[in-house]
């Protein structure tokens, strides 16, 4: 874990707000103690959540996007761990193990190349580093039977945690293959051809190695779908999609019918939520967008994604409190911590 940064206890509670008469979540929450063994940390009976981020915007810029994706998690850690615990969510079965830290590998990149198409490929190969690490963390959390919640960074991570989680939840004896199904909510496939790996081709190389056997993206835009992306999707009997367009401009099935219908077509197997902020409106991301479902349609995905089917994690990914281009919005991190509350919640029911 040579880039991962683990939280004690007593970080967490420099960030939480204690206030007479009232518990906050960061109270509650768990961290592992210094100098444990992170599996055995882990293993305790009474941790069932591991959430940890990924602040990184190295495979959006891998992918020609504007940077800002590393952003997110602070702000989203700082209004979570200031939610109130009470008989809604308690918090005491989540273990926050920390956050990944990849500066360096953007630091080296940016300040020693200058040509842009080798800052692009040294983007690339450095996702490759990314892979690794992150994969490897959600291999350890899910052979152990814990469910990873993972914030920040770019859409370049759905691949990792696609192929650490099939891996462990194998090895845990959950699934009788490494491979597992992923519901997406995005703007865009994500499923752009092997070219190196970015945040726009991490379905691609899951399905590719193995690792992801069926895939349905949620409330996809058709400006945005590439000719060959959508012919190869839709000669894919494990691939199928309902567009924004479908939802919202023809209205052939609703928001939360179309949501029923991607569970349905996984529910074969454990999935992984995915859920891309760019595909909700005015929302600060790489592709941010003015044309979206709403923050209270993305609540609803993830409670009857997680309802009506079996997660194999959480990812929610792209979205920043400030952009590259100048462009900041604060109120991010409190959306994506009403998500992942909304996910905790669905668990239990």
């Amino acid at each position: 874990m040579r880039y991962f940064n683990f939280y004690t206890k007593q970080h967490i509670l420099s960030l939480t707000k204690v206030r007479r008469f009232e518990t906050k979540l960061g109270e509650r929450i768990r961290c592992i103690a210094p100098a444990s063994n992170i599996e055995e940390a882990i293993q305790q009976p009474s941790v069932k959540y591991i959430l940890f981020g990924i602040p990184e915007d190295i495979g959006v810029k891998a992918n020609y996007g504007i940077g800002g994706a590393d952003t997110l998690w602070q702000s989203f850690l700082n209004t979570f761990l200031n939610i109130q615990s009470n008989d809604f969510l308690d918090g005491s079965e989540i273990l926050i193990l920390g956050h990944f830290d990849f500066s360096s590998l953007k630091t080296v990149i940016e300040n020693t190349i200058e040509n842009e198409d080798e800052k692009i490929e040294a983007y690339r190969k450095a996702v490759n580093t990314i892979d690794t690490e992150v994969e490897q963390l959600m291999h350890i959390i899910t052979q152990n039977n814990k469910m990873p919640i993972v914030i920040g960074g770019g859409h370049n991570n759905a691949y990792p945690c696609i192929k650490g989680a099939a891996k462990g939840w194998y090895k845990a004896g959950v699934i009788p293959l490494a491979q597992i199904n992923a519901i997406n909510l995005d703007a865009h496939t994500d499923y752009r051809p092997i070219e190196g790996r970015h945040s726009g081709n991490g379905f691609r190389y899951a399905e590719e190695d193995g690792y992801l056997e069926k895939y349905c993206i949620v409330g996809l835009h058709e400006n945005y779908i590439q000719q060959n992306v959508w012919m190869d999707m839709v000669n894919n009997p494990f691939i199928d999609c309902i567009t924004y367009e479908d939802i919202f401009i023809h209205e052939k099935k609703n928001f939360v019918q179309s949501v029923l219908y991607a569970t349905e077509f996984t529910e074969d197997s454990l999935t992984g939520i995915e859920l891309d902020l760019d595909s909700i409106n005015n929302t600060l991301s790489s592709a941010y967008t003015p044309v979206g479902i709403t923050a209270n349609h993305a609540r609803q995905f993830i409670h009857y994604t997680t309802t009506q089917s079996k997660p194999a994690y959480l990812h929610i990914c792209e979205g920043a409190t400030k952009l590259d281009d100048g462009k900041t919005d604060t109120s991010t991190g409190k959306l994506v911590s009403y998500l992942v509350t909304d996910f905790l919640k669905a668990m239990d029911i």
